[in-house]
């Protein structure tokens, strides 16, 4: 966590004061965060789903990417009074807004993945020529 004086803190609350893009990627950026939001989209699921759903996420990293999607208001944790208890994680209705926005970064990451391999393709075939 940084220091709420730092020239780092203050220069990153004026640029998501001033840029919407930059506040939005504030809040969905991260490794984790957008896969997170994505396998929400289709259901509720339960912290062990999502691990399970996430190859390489460590739980506490999971912990802490759940815990701030929550405190943006974007995830729901439903906690069920039973024994042993039972913790759901679902979209809000603001989480849910982003749907449409997922789906173009979606599309955008698969069309430029598919983009940059044939750049690289091409690269490594006039290296050999």
């Amino acid at each position: 966590m940084r220091k709420e004086n730092s020239t780092n803190t203050i220069n990153k609350k004026i640029i998501n004061n001033i840029c919407s893009t930059a506040h939005t990627l504030s809040v969905i950026g991260g490794r984790w965060k957008p896969s997170i939001l994505w396998l929400l989209l289709d259901n509720k699921l339960r912290y062990n789903e999502l691990r399970k759903a996430i190859p390489g996420i460590s739980e506490r990293v999971l912990v802490l990417q759940l815990r701030e999607l929550e405190n943006d208001q974007l995830v729901k944790r439903v906690i069920f009074p039973e024994v042993p208890p039972r913790v759901e994680y679902e979209l809000t209705p603001l989480g849910r807004s982003m749907e449409v926005m997922l789906q173009h970064m979606t599309d955008w990451g698969a069309m430029h993945r598919k983009h940059s391999s044939k750049q690289v393709k091409e690269l490594v075939t006039e290296d050999k020529a």
